[in-house]
């Protein structure tokens, strides 16, 4: 967590604390963050505050030690976070708004992937709610991957220019390993997140998947095919972008799928890895990383 400097105005209304305020900061300092009270908060509050065994320090507004640090202001709509990497002020109409937007920050990750046989930029929005931007060259593999952010609840852009003049190879692999780096970087380290998750049926076809975003990456692909393509797709692709995409989320990620129709087999197994995804980043309100071990 970061530093965070709290102007007096913030923090109270006068003599009283704010509404949720002493809670936030609690969670705040138990989320690791610095606490930098303004020294201009009220003293009968600065003596309450010490009494809860709170830890923080007094600064003035003005301290040039403050560079770079997070700060929370009054303003009309409630309050502001400025930031300190130049972005964009956030608002909040109260301190519980506030301190769900500071522990539970929208989870982006941005890719930029190139060589000599594709150029890769790709981005997900964990948080998001299914909207995408897909395009690889390949119809079909767009349809597939569209499936991950719709079922998902998802935002996923994801723009491939590849060798495909060759084969459907490079495109198909290097689009796995790159939303899988993607997933990697928005997940950060896994914090409170449900982590397990599994099934689904489409017509004829029953996709059993199963999900653990472990950090140990292994693919178990129980799935058999009787054509050689689906659409512009090679049918023996699938395993392998499902295979390059578990080793770069490092998931165990297991297929085992029945059915008659190809396209159905696929197209369940891209709802279902959508679906699982969706389970096993889903946030529980805890900050622990869930892991005996205490990383994943």
């Amino acid at each position: 967590m970061s530093r965070f400097f709290i102007s007096a105005e913030a923090l109270s209304d006068g003599s009283e604390l704010r509404p949720f305020a002493f809670r936030a900061l609690i969670r705040l300092h138990e989320a690791g963050a610095a606490l930098l009270l303004d020294a201009q908060t009220p003293q009968l509050l600065i003596e309450r505050l010490r009494r809860e065994d709170l830890s923080f320090e007094l600064t003035e507004a003005e301290n040039p030690a403050l560079s770079g640090t997070r700060r929370i202001l009054a303003a009309e709509s409630g309050l502001l976070q400025q930031q300190q990497d130049g972005a964009s002020p956030g608002t909040a109409p109260d301190w519980q708004a506030l301190l769900h937007q500071l522990l539970f920050p929208p989870r982006i990750g941005r890719i930029r992937r190139t060589t000599r046989e594709t150029d890769i930029e790709a981005e997900i929005n964990l948080d998001g709610s299914g909207k995408h931007d897909i395009k690889t060259g390949l119809g079909f593999f767009d349809h597939m991957l569209e499936q991950i952010a719709r079922h998902g609840d998802v935002d996923l852009r994801l723009h491939c220019k590849g060798d495909l003049h060759i084969d459907e190879h490079h495109t198909i692999e290097d689009c796995a390993l790159a939303l899988g780096d993607a997933i990697s970087a928005a997940l950060g380290d896994k914090r409170g997140i449900t982590r397990y998750a599994s099934v689904l049926p489409m017509d004829e076809t029953r996709a059993m998947t199963a999900l653990d975003l472990s950090g140990r990456p292994y693919l178990v692909f129980d799935v058999h095919f009787s054509r050689e393509k689906v659409g512009d797709v090679p049918t023996e692709m699938v395993k392998h972008f499902f295979y390059s995409l578990a080793m770069n989320t490092k998931s165990t990620l297991h297929f085992e799928v029945t059915g008659e129709n190809d396209h159905h087999k696929i197209e369940a197994m891209f709802k279902g890895f959508a679906i699982v995804l969706k389970q096993s980043v889903k946030r529980t309100g805890s900050l622990e990383i869930p892991s005996s071990k205490g990383i994943l």
